[in-house]
């Protein structure tokens, strides 16, 4: 069970994890509680949290400060698990204008990702996958540049495939 999130046996791919409906491109935000809004929202309309999440992923960063914002122009919203999730999942939201999120080195921020955990081991495979696939400048460049969340799907998925040809050959050493 090692691709399992959570405890409701989901997988752990970034495909199954974020669907269409959590994807909202040129989104505007007046600000980074605005902009931790519409990823809750995202995380709402997908089914994966209740609205008390979004209010807690803004109460985070209130009282421990940006360290969501990760990388330069990201911000990755979350909150300690709680009975407001219901499965894991995550949204992804970019922004029309960056906002600031009060980060020294990384801000502002214009790629909103929002993370939904129900336990606190659960989405460690996620979030490593997730970090390695924002961590490339031209993948992130794109997931910026997407006109529609079919084309953000698509990408993550032509970078999962790659992960997963990378890791036959690590095993066996050749592709049959």
């Amino acid at each position: 069970m090692g691709d399992s999130v959570g405890g409701d046996g989901a997988r752990g791919t970034l495909s199954d994890l974020l669907p269409t409906v959590a994807i909202r491109l040129g989104a505007s935000a007046d600000d980074w509680r605005a902009a931790v809004r519409v990823a809750g929202d995202a995380l709402v309309a997908s089914g994966a949290t209740s609205d008390a999440y979004t209010g807690e992923m803004i109460a985070t960063v209130e009282s421990l400060g940006p360290y969501i914002v990760i990388a330069p122009g990201v911000a990755l919203a979350h909150a300690r698990p709680s009975p407001a999730v219901h499965r894991a999942g995550l949204s992804l939201v970019t922004l029309v204008t960056p906002v600031p999120f009060g980060h020294r080195q990384n801000d502002p921020v214009r790629l909103v990702i929002g993370l939904a955990s129900p336990d606190a081991e659960g989405h460690v495979n996620a979030l490593a996958t997730l970090a390695d696939f924002i961590a490339d400048d031209d993948r992130r460049s794109a997931l910026l540049d997407a006109r529609d969340a079919a084309s953000v799907r698509h990408q993550i998925a032509a970078y999962e495939a790659r992960e997963v040809v990378s890791n036959v050959k690590g095993e066996e050493g050749v592709i049959a």
